[in-house]
């Protein structure tokens, strides 16, 4: 039998790392096949996430946002990162930088973004915040394609949370991260797989050939 040729991934993080722990973990376990973590790039040097790579004997590199004079200039260094790293698909990992055309245009429609909410709603940050002020019932989150909006692209996955009456945005928020660190790694199998069809703004999840 053939063995399925791996997708190099590169994850994009700005801090903690927990989404990229899930990720790292899943790989670990053999879940994350046939997509395979080629680079960690991080935008803020030092971030505790890099460590994580690290720790995983995964390849990292820092682009640090603020030694470039625009965001053209420091898009143009990620991408010759991950070039240079082969990497053909990109994960966001609690990224925390808004992606313009030039960047996402380098990997149509193989740009996967995790967002602490059900979308459309409450998008950008505190995400957890936001769905307790509005007094909603159920939040969650959701794993989407990424365009040039905020939490905009067409969506992957999703995963609901109730709210509970003594929630804050914290404890909401850990409650939603565990779903995330589900939904992201088979979300990223699925890319990698080559199962996601995008018809308008639906996904379609294709079955397994």
């Amino acid at each position: 039998m053939a063995t399925a040729r791996s997708m190099r991934v590169g994850v994009l993080v700005s801090g903690q790392g927990t989404n990229l722990q899930a990720l790292l973990d899943a790989q670990a376990r053999g879940e994350l096949a046939p997509a395979e973590i080629a680079l960690v790039l991080c935008n803020r040097p030092g971030a505790p996430a890099l460590d994580r790579a690290r720790r995983a004997g995964v390849a990292t590199a820092e682009v640090d946002h603020r030694a470039f004079p625009d965001r053209g200039a420091f898009e143009q260094a990620m991408l010759g990162e991950l070039r240079a790293a082969g990497v053909e698909a990109v994960v966001l990992a609690g990224f925390m930088r808004i992606l313009t055309e030039q960047f996402v245009s380098a990997f149509p429609h193989r740009i996967l973004n995790t967002h602490p909410a059900l979308c459309p709603a409450f998008p950008g940050v505190d995400a957890p915040r936001q769905a307790l002020e509005h007094g909603v019932k159920i939040t969650g989150c959701t794993v989407h394609l990424v365009d040039t909006g905020v939490d905009t692209g067409p969506i992957v996955a999703q995963a609901a949370v109730p709210v509970l009456e003594d929630d804050t945005p914290a404890t909401l928020h850990d409650r939603i991260r565990a779903e995330e660190h589900a939904l992201l790694p088979r979300a990223t199998r699925l890319l990698a797989e080559g199962r996601l069809a995008v018809v308008g703004r639906t996904v379609r999840i294709l079955p397994p050939t």
